[in-house]
This record gives C-alpha cells, structure tokens and sequence, in this order.
C-alpha cells in the first residue's frame, strides 16, 4: 500500500518537474539585470487603464496569495496609456500605495478597475478616487493622511522613475509584465494560456530558486 502510495505521489510531481525543467531563457524568460533584489520579490508593472492588466487582475491576486514565505509581491504602476490626465493617474497610484499600506490593497486595486472597466466611470479629479476608497471602508482621516505622506509619495516616484528606466532599456515595452527578483522577466505570451496560472506559478517558484 506504501508503495503505490509512493508511486502515486511521484507520478504527479514527475511531471511538474519535468515542465519546471523546460523553461528556457529567451523563450519563458529573459534576464534584465546581473543583480537579484536583496530580497525575493516579485513586481508586477501595470496600468489601470490596461484592459488586459483588469483581465489579468484576479490571477495577479491569487499569484500573491501563494507566494512561497518571505517572497512579496509588488505592484507598480506606469502612466504611459494615456486614458488620464498625469495628475489623476498619479492620484490613483497613491491610492492604491495608500490602501496597501492600510491592509486594503487587493480592494481597493479591484474597485479602481471596475470603475474604469466594468462602470466605466470616469476619475476626473483626487476627490473621485478619495470618494472610491470611501465607498470601501477604507478609514478617511487615515487615508487622506497617507496619501499626503512622504513615503507614499516616494513610492509612486520610483514607480515612475522604474518605469523610465526600464522604458528607455526597452524592457518594458507593454503591461501586465512580471519580474521575478528584479532579475527575471517573465514572458506572458509563451505561457499556456490554458493554464496561465499554473504554468506562471511554476515558472515564478522556478525563477526563485535561480541565481
């Protein structure tokens, strides 16, 4: 009975490691830099104007909520779709940055993407988006004293230098885009678009464990 327990175990673990083993570097993933992050990582760069980032949205949650211990998962917005105005695409990255830091950050990222996609209503100004978080349970006088402090706004700007930076390499040429330790783009495209979760979270497990 041991036995063909063990048999049986082995039989489904062969072949995750066996399609783990066939990611290939220029094909699955490219390498971006020679430098890892000092810590595990994993970034998300997206816009909420990107319909396929709001398409992508649930996957990027559930890829965060099983992430192996001690690995982060960030995300980072660019303002290269020009849906709004910079003020108001920067209003909303402080929004996200400050619902984050409030532990509400998965809500208040899906509540701008339906608002943009799903009601299709437009942000025309801060107050919209403060309106937003709001409507969200999300404690006013915390928010409004988080999206006025230095380091959410320190954050949105090296979301925006980042973005700069890997404009001008040509790395990042569209969203959503993954990177895995600052050192790993993940290439969507030559996924299994049948089992796009799956298969990113075993290239995301695989690219961790690389040097």
């Amino acid at each position: 009975m041991k036995k063909w327990l063990v048999a049986a175990v082995a039989a489904v673990l062969l072949p995750l490691s066996a399609f783990a083993n066939n990611y290939e570097e220029g094909k699955h993933y490219e390498v971006i830099s020679e430098q890892k992050t000092a810590k595990p990582e994993v970034k998300e760069y997206f816009s909420f104007y990107c319909g396929g980032c709001y398409a992508f949205e649930p996957i990027a949650q559930s890829l965060s909520k099983n992430l192996p211990a001690g690995t982060e998962f960030k995300k980072s917005h660019v303002d290269f779709i020009r849906a709004a105005s910079p003020e108001v695409q920067n209003a909303i990255a402080r929004a996200y940055v400050s619902a984050k830091n409030l532990g509400k950050g998965d809500e208040m990222a899906t509540a701008i993407f339906n608002q943009i996609h799903k009601s299709r209503v437009p942000f025309r100004a801060e107050d919209d988006v403060r309106s937003l978080a709001l409507i969200n349970d999300i404690d006013a006088e915390a928010f409004d004293k988080a999206m006025r402090s230095f380091p959410v706004r320190g954050a949105v700007g090296q979301m925006a230098r980042e973005q700069e930076q890997l404009s001008e390499s040509r790395v990042l040429t569209g969203v959503p885009m993954l990177v895995v330790n600052g050192k790993y783009k993940i290439n969507n495209q030559n996924l299994d678009q049948r089992n796009l979760q799956t298969d990113m979270q075993n290239l995301i497990e695989f690219l961790l464990k690389k040097d």
